[in-house]
């Protein structure tokens, strides 16, 4: 009898360790505090968890608990000279869509500098041993003009199953493009791949990730930023090379206007979009409250997979 009120006493306290570390909701987490945000990055570090989005500076936010959140100070103080350069039009520290990720013991701030409906865009890297900083400007990573048919914005690190890094990013024009890093550079090396495009309407914010011999691909479409009435939705196809062809659950290629819808919204949360997919476990997104005037958050669910690999949450 005490053997087995001893194994009770260890479940109950492994329950209670992992409720410290990730939010006892299923499904749909209930967030609190703070959680305006655009664009959303999710990462966790020990029980921590942070999210970076577009805004002044990169915004941040952190929760100890994954629901309830705080804003905290942001990544730039100040804009970096070289923007500018970049993009003579940008709006002066207005970063957009960040993305972070850990490899290599660094932490890895991917970001975007444009200004809207230009595709005079850059991508640029931040990178630090500490998420609290200090912060590396590890510069230009890939940029675009007028010159050429992409934009380069909305930037989405991913470590193959191999450990190799890649880059996937793009914006309306001719659609989402895939390049691989230099795992010591973290910068562009090899061909630039072309893995989704919608010629009629807009596709944008590429999140990639591997699942039992696949490779997933979640992107945006059709239109955001214009609170309870912004069109977004989420979409996703896959594909057993990373370079594609990507095919959504009809077998319709991405690159023909293909792709299965995740999510097109409800009657409080509009246009979701702009997501991030941490590992294959939870999907991160932001959406227009039309209970608060259209006011974008950000939302937290746990991925689920069903018997033939399909995402749903």
């Amino acid at each position: 009898m005490s053997f087995k009120k001893g194994k009770i006493t260890v479940a109950l306290v492994l329950v209670l360790a992992l409720a410290m570390v990730f939010p006892v909701s299923a499904g749909f987490w209930n967030l609190s505090g703070d959680f305006v945000a655009h664009d959303p990055s999710i990462i966790q570090v020990g029980s921590t968890w942070h999210v970076f989005s577009t805004g002044q500076g990169i915004q941040r936010h952190s929760s100890t608990n994954g629901t309830n959140w705080t804003r905290g100070s942001q990544v730039f103080a100040q804009p970096l000279s070289w923007w500018k350069q970049q993009v003579p039009n940008q709006a002066t520290n207005d970063i957009w869509a960040p993305d972070i990720k850990y490899f290599n013991g660094r932490y890895w701030l991917y970001y975007s500098v444009s200004s809207f409906g230009s595709n005079t865009s850059a991508i640029g890297l931040a990178s630090a041993t500490n998420l609290n900083g200090p912060w590396r400007d590890d510069g230009l990573v890939v940029k675009s003009t007028s010159a050429n048919n992409y934009n380069a914005i909305d930037p989405d690190l991913f470590i193959d199953p191999q450990g190799n890094p890649w880059l996937s990013f793009g914006s309306f024009w001719s659609g989402l493009k895939l390049t691989r890093l230099d795992a010591s550079t973290m910068k562009p090396t090899g061909a630039l791949h072309s893995i989704a495009t919608r010629p009629s309407t807009a596709i944008e914010a590429p999140a990639i990730t591997y699942r039992n011999g696949y490779y997933y691909l979640f992107a945006s479409i059709d239109r955001c930023c214009q609170g309870v009435n912004s069109t977004y939705k989420m979409i996703y196809g896959r594909s057993t090379s990373i370079t594609g062809p990507y095919v959504d659950k009809n077998g319709v290629s991405l690159m023909n206007g293909g792709g299965t819808i995740l999510d097109s919204g409800n009657s409080r949360w509009k246009g979701p979009g702009g997501q991030d997919v941490l590992g294959t476990s939870l999907i991160i997104r932001h959406a227009y409250d039309a209970d608060d005037n259209g006011t974008p958050k950000f939302l937290i669910n746990d991925l689920l997979w069903d018997s033939s690999g399909w995402p749903s949450y």
